[in-house]
């Protein structure tokens, strides 16, 4: 069994349910948002469709500082989203594929200049910074659906759109 097979199994599904979210995204609302402290809602549906793309950096690289890091700009329609996100996805799986033990073991550290923001395994750091963080940001993404009226695709099952 492979480590992508063994650890990981869940993210194909995972992967998948985000998606269906997507699709969903109401075009053009992109600068709406629930609360002035609240990302509008295209930059946290940009942020969903690109947190994958995360986990190819942790793979890829031994580390990454931050105050190098160019965002993306905010996209605003659901094609865009989720040709971002499918990329995103093939890259990452691409990268995972290639992944042994040894190198899922391997530390990888986020930098702010000198400073050293969070360490850890490789392996530890697809959870963390990659699935938790995409499922935690696919729920915020929800709630600003049911707020705006746009019928929530079930995650694990139906939901009360479905």
């Amino acid at each position: 069994m492979s480590p992508a097979e063994l650890l990981y199994g869940d993210f194909a599904g995972e992967h998948a349910a985000t998606r269906r979210l997507l699709e969903r995204y109401p075009d053009g609302k992109g600068e709406w948002r629930p609360h002035e402290k609240s990302r509008s809602l295209g930059q946290l549906a940009s942020h969903v469709a690109g947190i994958v793309g995360r986990g190819a950096v942790i793979l890829e690289t031994d580390g990454q500082d931050i105050t190098n890091r160019q965002l993306p700009p905010a996209l605003d329609s659901a094609r865009e989203l989720v040709t971002q996100f499918d990329d995103n996805v093939a890259r990452f799986t691409a990268a995972l594929a290639k992944a042994d033990y040894a190198v899922l073991a391997q530390s990888w550290a986020m930098r702010r200049g000198s400073q050293v923001l969070i360490e850890r395994p490789r392996r530890e750091l697809l959870r963390v910074m990659m699935m938790s963080h995409l499922v935690h940001h696919r729920g915020q993404l929800g709630v600003y659906y049911r707020l705006l009226g746009v019928p929530v695709p079930g995650m694990y099952g139906p939901s009360a759109d479905d």
